[in-house]
């Protein structure tokens, strides 16, 4: 069987490895359009935060151990154009040579890119994406060749406010420039950052739309309607789109986001075609509807589910909850499941709290204020999604409702969990305790 795949990066050559690995006999090639593969595209701002530190680093395995210890005919510069779904792939080499590519089972892993906005001066030096191992590789070396004191983040999502704290760690000035901040938390949630970049210095432009770039004496000035503001960075965090271009051209059927639609086996509309990662979408394990939320854990599974049907065996997923968690200097942020504007647009009828606790018992030294934001929903009772913030106890705590939402839980069925407790961990009562005991009161 030759099994193709496109795109080598986290879905791409997970399934590679895995259907090496099921079948070792088995004739895999992957096309990926960059020089970089399997590489932690998530430790980015932590690499840039150190100048010393070679972004290399990030890669987990490199192109020659595919090549030579797993019998993967991987080739690098390799960007595929086009697709016949009866068996062919178009595509165009580093040296712009034309090549096909014949396929029994196909999976589309082309990720996602950087959304990078129409805008006069997007595409000026010094105006720079963070998406690909290139982009942190791009940033690195303008950082090294010129004077940089100061940057404008644009959009202050995960990847912005991760990156806001890794360059004040190299001694820049930062301001982040948003339309709205965290809207899909808890006011109160979200404020609980606000106060934490403002202690930091991080100034935050809210409200504002970016409309143009340009260059000036006194660096790039970033025009936001009345207001201008000016740095010698500017990075782009507006988030990503799926790349389904191809997909799409080839008449596959398209889901939210315009990502590419897939059942729980990750097949596509076209038979013997899969796709998984970041250019995929998925069913969420509440609303039991189709989202695109591309994250990592979910690109790894996906690509391992791709290998194991296209080997033969019947692998269907749960889904997604949306669990994400992202640090903000000395905060942990996490969310796992439905916000309480998402649960009312899919339906429910969401009823929320959100408490502030202790990380440890009272009396331990050390104890620091945790919030818990939680949702449920007030016909059934049924937990619907649940956010924290706090300096330690949160990334690892957003796993039990995480785990409860996997299993469809009440509110009350949660509240009864039987939850570890010692005092340099939690008090008696968790706060996800808590905040389930005073939820249930409204519901």
């Amino acid at each position: 069987m030759d099994f193709l795949v496109i795109g080598g990066d986290a879905a791409g050559m997970s399934a590679a490895s895995r259907a090496k690995r099921n079948q070792p006999d088995m004739n895999v090639t992957v096309l990926e359009q960059t020089m970089d593969v399997s590489y932690s595209a998530c430790g980015m701002p932590y690499n840039i935060a150190d100048k010393d530190r070679d972004i290399n680093d990030l890669v987990v395995r490199q192109a020659e151990v595919f090549r030579k210890k797993q019998d993967i005919n991987l080739l690098t510069g390799c960007r595929a154009e086009a697709l016949d779904p009866a068996g062919t792939v178009y595509a165009k080499d580093h040296r712009g040579k034309e090549r096909q590519f014949h396929f029994d089972r196909l999976l589309i892993a082309t990720g996602a890119s950087p959304v990078m906005p129409d805008i006069e001066g997007v595409s000026l030096p010094g105006v720079l994406p963070l998406k690909q191992l290139s982009d942190g590789r791009n940033i690195k070396a303008f950082m090294k060749a010129n004077p940089v004191h100061s940057a404008i983040l644009v959009g202050m999502g995960y990847i912005g406010l991760e990156m806001a704290e890794s360059l004040k760690a190299r001694g820049l000035s930062v301001t982040g420039v948003t339309r709205g901040f965290m809207r899909n938390y808890d006011e109160q949630i979200a404020q609980v950052v606000r106060e934490k970049l403002a202690a930091h210095d991080v100034a935050l432009e809210t409200g504002c739309r970016v409309e143009k770039i340009e260059n000036t004496e006194d660096g790039l000035a970033v025009t936001c309607g009345s207001r201008t503001l000016t740095a010698d960075m500017v990075l782009m965090g507006l988030g990503v789109r799926p790349n389904s271009g191809i997909a799409r051209s080839a008449g596959l059927e398209l889901g939210p986001g315009d990502s590419i639609a897939v059942d729980r086996r990750v097949e596509t509309s076209a038979s013997g075609i899969f796709s998984a990662g970041d250019c995929a979408d998925a069913y969420h394990v509440v609303t039991g509807g189709k989202v695109w939320i591309p994250l990592a854990l979910r690109a790894n599974r996906a690509g391992w589910a791709a290998a194991d049907n296209v080997c033969g065996k019947d692998v269907h997923l749960q889904g997604v909850a949306g669990s994400a968690v992202f640090k903000v200097f000395e905060l942990e942020v996490a969310r796992t499941g439905l916000s309480e504007g998402e649960a009312e647009a899919a339906g429910f009828d969401p009823v929320s709290v959100t408490i502030e606790s202790r990380s440890r018992a009272h009396a331990h030294p050390g104890s620091t204020s945790i919030w818990v934001h939680m949702v449920g929903d007030k016909q059934s009772g049924r937990l619907l999604g649940a956010q924290m913030v706090g300096e330690e106890g949160v990334a690892h705590r957003i796993k039990a409702p995480t785990v409860a939402l996997h299993s469809a839980m009440t509110v009350s069925d949660f509240a009864q969990t039987d939850l570890a407790y010692a005092p340099p961990f939690s008090p008696v009562w968790d706060p996800m305790l808590t905040a389930a005991n005073q939820l249930i009161k409204k519901l």
